[in-house]
């Protein structure tokens, strides 16, 4: 059974000009111990899928319309905000965006990394201190118990987003969620980030969820990987087959904008147009107008495709013009 097993999750938000559809029946399963990639442009919704899972999307205007999400005999949909607080920062942490505005700039270091161990499992004082500077230093923190009486301001953007991973993993959780942990890091210090997320995952069996539009890193970590587009799922397979033989074409336009892909002095590939506007979603091919690796004439335009298995574990939508190569 799977540690995490979300099925035909639907978020909308309802605001003044329409219905955003955020996210449309999006299914996924997570294994103890396993790297799940969510990869796609941004406003794809990626962010929005996990941010539902732990109640975190602002309600209103957002509101969860179908779906369910069993943790441990929980469904995260239809639990009430008391069962989520027990469960959001103990058994599943996140790793948020942009960690200047998630570190309280008003509080040391030390007061927000002894917070969950306070509020989940009622250490204080000098015990929770040692176990924040032993957290700190497991992620590289240098001479962690001075820093630790530092405020957000006083780290580069590196350092902020170690504390964050620290903050997530303080609780030992059993499923991280990294919301573009390495987003406006460089590389050296991307590639710190993610060995650490990988170290501790091994260290304590934690299951990840990477959130991400950089199917580089993906390539790197990721045991599976859904690919969103418009608020679906376009398709899901292993990494390996993933990258072996990606059959949507907007996975195939993905991997072809990597820079990396190209040979010295070629133009790179761009995507053309911009994404559907979801608060009038296409009811046909949403990829259509974009496709540009397929046969766009072929595309289905009187109905939504569907993601179906082309073989074992790769599933992907049924639209014969982005299926067409």
């Amino acid at each position: 059974m799977a540690l995490l097993d979300v099925r035909n999750l639907t978020t909308r938000f309802h605001t003044r000009n329409g219905i955003v559809h955020a996210v449309e029946d999006v299914s996924f399963a997570l294994e103890k111990g396993e790297t799940l990639g969510i990869v796609g442009e941004s406003g794809s919704g990626k962010s929005v899928t996990c941010y539902s899972l732990l109640g975190l999307i602002p309600q209103p205007p957002g509101k969860i319309h179908s779906g369910t999400a069993m943790f441990e005999g929980t469904d995260l949909l239809k639990a009430n905000e008391k069962t989520l607080r027990k469960i959001r920062g103990k058994k599943i942490s996140m790793i948020f965006q942009d960690p200047m505005t998630c570190l309280n700039p008003a509080l040391r270091i030390a007061t927000q990394l002894t917070e969950p161990l306070e509020l989940h499992e009622g250490m204080k004082g000098k015990p929770a201190l040692h176990r924040a500077i032993e957290a700190l230093e497991e992620v590289g923190i240098p001479d962690a118990a001075k820093r630790i009486k530092s405020y957000p301001h006083e780290f580069s953007g590196g350092m902020r987003q170690r504390v964050m991973i620290a903050m997530a993993l303080i609780t030992r959780p059993e499923v991280l969620i990294a919301d573009e942990p390495t987003t406006a890091l460089d590389v050296t210090v991307q590639k710190q980030v993610l060995d650490l997320i990988k170290d501790r995952q091994e260290t304590l069996g934690t299951a990840v969820v990477l959130v991400t539009h950089d199917l580089g890193v993906v390539s790197q970590v990721c045991d599976k990987v859904n690919v969103m587009y418009a608020g679906r799922i376009v398709e899901s397979a292993t990494a390996t087959d993933l990258f072996a033989d990606p059959r949507h074409a907007y996975t195939r336009a993905l991997l072809k904008s990597i820079p990396a892909m190209h040979e010295k002095g070629d133009t790179l590939y761009t995507i053309p147009g911009l994404p559907p506007n979801l608060d009038a979603p296409p009811s046909a091919c949403s990829f259509q107008p974009r496709n540009t690796l397929g046969d766009s004439s072929r595309c289905l335009s009187n109905e939504a495709p569907q993601l179906a298995e082309i073989v074992p574990g790769h599933h992907v939508q049924n639209c014969p013009g982005c299926l067409a190569s």
